[in-house]
């Protein structure tokens, strides 16, 4: 092999190398919702403001998160979203629980990604996600 091809194999050969050192992108990797359960009797009008704490691969870790980085609903503990059902309560995109009155109990509240957009008659899964309990009068 000539001189040239060897040193021009041995140039690609280290930036490549370099390049699998580098950091990669920043990724979601665990919520914590906050508060952990909330009875809804103890808030005014009944809601409940829960809040989402992202724990990401890089700096600055953990932040809390907003509307655009995850997803609210009530759900279960697997982390799937109800769907276009009356589950007794409700969470707004900013993470505002409210119990319906006509229904009692304690329901799951979600916060997190979705693996897959989902229908909104099924509900989505989410992948990575936190959750909290409301309890409804």
């Amino acid at each position: 092999m000539n001189e040239a091809i060897r040193k021009t194999l041995l140039v690609l050969s280290l930036i490549a190398i370099a390049g699998c050192g580098g950091q990669g992108a920043r990724e979601l990797i665990s919520v914590n919702v906050t508060p952990n359960a909330s009875d809804a009797q103890s808030f005014p009008n009944g809601q409940v403001q829960f809040t989402a704490f992202g724990t990401f691969t890089q700096p600055p870790s953990p932040v809390q998160l907003t509307s655009q980085d995850v997803t609210w609903c009530i759900g279960d503990a697997t982390g799937h979203c109800a769907g276009f059902i009356n589950t007794g309560a409700t969470v707004s995109p900013s993470g505002l629980a409210q119990c319906d009155s006509r229904f009692n109990g304690t329901f799951t509240v979600l916060a997190g990604k979705p693996e897959l957009p989902g229908t909104p008659d099924l509900g989505a899964q989410l992948s990575i996600f936190g959750s909290a309990q409301l309890t409804c009068p």
